[in-house]
């Protein structure tokens, strides 16, 4: 079983910056992806980005250009760096993956994230 740790939220005034990056643990053969999702008050819960084994992307239409996902295969962590941080961004960032061998996703425990404008 994987286990996650996330780490990097905060509070930051709007247009400015943070790093989140969650490490994953475990008996892990190989993961699918890694990624995030972000729940803000009241809402769904939402994808904002993910990364692939072979490294392709998907993020967001509202993140494209803000955000930048990445992931070092060797250590199974992904990050994801957050600029030009806007008030509806705010909410509790959950890291996600997909082991390989496992039909069904892991998550995090969240780290919430508050922009302030």
């Amino acid at each position: 079983q994987v286990q996650l740790v996330e780490s990097g939220g905060g509070s930051v005034q709007a247009g400015g910056s943070l790093r989140l990056s969650c490490a994953a643990s475990g008996s892990i053969l190989s993961l699918n992806y890694m990624g995030w999702y972000r729940q803000a008050p009241g809402k769904q819960r939402e994808l904002v980005a993910r990364i692939f084994s072979r490294g392709s992307t998907y993020l967001a239409d509202g993140v494209k250009g803000r955000f930048t996902i990445s992931r070092d295969n060797a250590k199974n962590t992904v990050n994801l760096q957050m600029n030009s941080l806007k008030p509806e961004d705010t909410g509790v960032y959950y890291c996600n993956v997909r082991e390989s061998r496992r039909p069904y996703d892991t998550w995090g425990q969240g780290t919430q994230v508050t922009v302030s404008s």
